[in-house]
């Protein structure tokens, strides 16, 4: 047992033999320092050897209002001293009425219950056990099954992962929860059909959730879920008339509608709730992310009167809850981090500035190894690609060696932090804080341009 007052000095050491790192190959880290980040500052976080990088990830589609914004922290303070803790179990306090009835205020639709959570899949799981007990209230009592699409993430818990699309991230927890099909997603470069008309492809698109739910049986379908853009596979937008197509379908059976804004959500497309930049409104929407803009934790999710109705009669109980859910002080810094939002202006700013954050990754099109630029918002994916005119892409040894060995690295090195991953396809992932500019989108440019350019040559 290790002395318990002894702190180390040396935090990258520290962290490889006692800090178990989220979706990490811990022994990448046997032999080579552990990156290790101590500050922040607007769109620049700062490691411990003092070396400044740009945020073009906003942490994780979190810091959306950017990094060192004292007024959260000190929101933060203020509200720890007066109640650090108390749970919202048959009991209410201040902050959490007040921010609830804010997402209520925002969101579309009679969309007006909020449920919180701690973080995105825990509100996707709600969502999921919410549907199935929804539909038993109502006399549907084999409705329990859902639908999302292919290479779809929506958490790490039992339910959310069976929702998930990515079999490698599901097979090591298998058997997992039963019930969970999937139909094509909208990576129309990709496309087995249509892909030189988005119309067309987001109704075939649209439509395999329909045959979905008649193979399986309209009886037996509980609800679809399904990001605005798709994170996984790298930002995929949906086509002109996709999801109102799937509003068609699914009020036609009975299924209701999840649209999973954990990423989406507060900004990240100009809008604070995706749907509206989309112009559908669902059941149900999952949030988390940049609701504090990562400031403390919080999720929700945020339900139609018409489905907590019956939960609202009688001794109905939704027999669901998490002791940190709806935290004071998470709350009271989500109240805050709104209030910036309005102030400044901060959806505004991104839709003003989505397309020249467009344009200036486009520029990267000259690459050969560049592929596709595709997303919306301050949300966006770099497809890469082995031949431009086959639209070839890495087999595994290549994805090992240039994807991981050199480019996730070789970005981090020359100061951009942003994701280099194969969740589907090879593709880099950006989303930089909601207060980027123009600066900001030619520092992201010029430094994938330098890294991609030498990925191409050790290919």
């Amino acid at each position: 047992m290790g002395n318990p007052i002894a702190v180390s000095k040396d935090l990258s050491r520290t962290a490889y033999d006692h800090l178990w790192m989220h979706f990490t190959r811990m022994s990448d880290y046997e032999n080579a320092p552990v990156p290790t980040i101590v500050r922040g500052e607007g769109t620049y976080i700062y490691d411990d050897k003092g070396k400044k990088y740009l945020d073009g990830l906003s942490g994780l589609f979190v810091v959306n209002a950017g990094h060192g914004r004292h007024e959260l922290a000190e929101t933060a303070y203020k509200q720890a001293q007066e109640l650090a803790f108390f749970p919202v179990w048959s009991y209410a306090h201040p902050k959490a009425v007040e921010l609830a009835e804010r997402l209520a205020n925002y969101a579309p639709g009679d969309l007006n219950k909020v449920f919180f959570t701690t973080g995105g899949g825990e509100a996707v799981e709600t969502a999921w056990k919410l549907a199935k007990q929804y539909h038993k209230l109502t006399g549907n009592h084999q409705k329990y099954k859902v639908i999302s699409r292919a290479v779809a993430y929506h958490g790490t818990p039992q339910g959310a992962l069976s929702i998930t699309g990515l079999p490698a991230l599901k097979a090591p927890f298998e058997p997992l929860v039963p019930g969970a099909h999937k139909v094509p997603n909208t990576n129309i470069y990709r496309a087995p059909i249509h892909g030189d008309d988005p119309v067309a492809f987001g109704r075939w698109a649209a439509d395999q959730i329909e045959q979905e739910i008649l193979f399986e049986g309209p009886d037996t379908v509980a609800a679809v879920f399904l990001e605005p853009v798709q994170n996984a596979g790298g930002c995929f937008p949906p086509p002109p008339g996709y999801f109102q197509r799937v509003r068609e379908i699914c009020d036609k059976y009975d299924v209701l509608l999840v649209s999973d804004e954990v990423i989406c959500s507060f900004g990240r497309l100009g809008t604070m709730f995706a749907c509206d930049k989309f112009d559908y409104i669902p059941d149900m929407i999952t949030c988390a992310k940049g609701m504090t803009s990562g400031y403390s934790p919080i999720g929700a999710c945020i339900i139609s009167d018409r489905l907590a109705e019956p939960f609202y009669k009688g001794d109905n109980t939704f027999l669901h809850g998490y002791t940190f859910g709806g935290h004071p002080v998470s709350a009271a810094v989500g109240i805050a981090n709104l209030d910036i939002f309005e102030k400044e202006g901060l959806n505004q700013h991104v839709l003003d500035n989505e397309d020249a954050f467009y344009q200036t990754l486009r520029k990267l099109h000259d690459l050969p190894i560049v592929g596709d630029v595709r997303g919306n918002g301050f949300f966006y994916g770099i497809e890469l690609v082995k031949d431009k005119a086959t639209k070839e892409t890495f087999n595994d040894e290549e994805t090992e060696r240039v994807l991981y060995g050199f480019l996730s690295k070789a970005l981090y090195e020359n100061g951009l932090y942003c994701r280099a991953d194969d969740r589907g396809d090879p593709v880099v992932q950006l989303a930089p804080p909601l207060i980027s500019t123009q600066e900001t989108f030619d520092e992201i440019e010029g430094i994938l341009r330098q890294v991609l350019t030498e990925a191409w040559t050790k290919l």
